[in-house]
């Protein structure tokens, strides 16, 4: 995500190497959803310039292989999981989590599957999982069903916040873009671990984006008084501003929870000078 055309000469200089534009990103942001993973595992020389790129605190929630999760459904993909996981390591404490997205094909007669897969992972990583079909989201016993199985192992369930998207029909490109490829399944907002991870979906119009996530600041903020540790990942359909609008939203956190850490300074994106 940190090299969104969207924000280049915007929110981040115009002029940085790609090898730059991580470390500019986090002085926007102190978290990361790692979405080019699920496409190819990279190397391991790319993945050290991540870590050389943030400080040890930085939070990579990185997204497991689509090979591992789609194509082989959670079976029978050993070699590609010991694959990714050695690609990983130079970034340490930087991994706040290992995503792993499943299909909306991935239905709770499934969750056997993910139960075996998740017991075979090796301890010393923290895992969060999405799912996408409908039943986890409206049927109780498929919704008790995979909290037996993520419990035991300390796995967190990552709610993708899609009703604003859909609570009208879309009016651009993006939105209609939106509209056809994300899930449409009911808001979730209860964590069961200590580190929740949320993604929420916005509007073009900001004001339509802000008043819907009302319910996850308010959300946030008592999860933090609770002692968890919450990451919210801000989107909107063409992702132009999601740079600001997520600092906005730790901003109306904070004000909830003064105890809330400040975001750094983002770095200008044009050089200062004395005239």
């Amino acid at each position: 995500m940190w090299t969104h055309a969207r924000w280049q000469g915007r929110f981040l200089p115009g002029d940085l190497a790609p090898g730059d534009r991580l470390r500019a990103y986090a002085t926007w942001c102190d978290a990361v959803e790692g979405n080019t993973t699920f496409y190819a595992t990279p190397s391991r020389a790319t993945v050290e310039s991540w870590a050389a790129q943030t400080s040890p605190d930085f939070r990579f929630v990185v997204k497991l292989p689509k090979p591992i999760t789609h194509e082989r459904r959670l079976t029978g993909a050993g070699e590609e999981l010991r694959a990714f996981l050695e690609a990983m390591e130079p970034l340490g404490p930087r991994v706040h989590a290992l995503w792993i997205q499943l299909p909306g094909s991935f239905a709770p007669s499934d969750v056997g599957t993910l139960a075996t897969f998740l017991r075979g992972l090796p301890q010393g990583h923290r895992y969060a999982v999405e799912v996408r079909h409908r039943d986890f989201f409206t049927e109780e016993r498929a919704e008790r069903l995979l909290e037996r199985v993520l419990a035991p192992v300390g796995a967190e369930w990552v709610p993708f916040d899609t009703t604003v998207m859909f609570a009208a029909p879309p009016t651009s490109d993006a939105e209609r873009d939106a509209w056809l490829k994300k899930p449409r399944v009911p808001r979730r907002t209860r964590a069961l671990t200590g580190h929740p991870i949320v993604r929420y979906l916005g509007r073009d119009a900001e004001e339509r984006t802000v008043e819907g996530w009302r319910p996850w600041v308010e959300r946030a903020a008592e999860w933090l008084r609770e002692g968890r540790e919450p990451t919210v990942f801000i989107h909107t359909p063409d992702n132009a501003d999601a740079l600001r609008l997520a600092r906005r939203f730790h901003d109306e956190v904070r004000e909830r929870v003064p105890g809330l850490a400040p975001l750094p300074d983002p770095t200008p994106n044009e050089p200062l000078t004395l005239f």
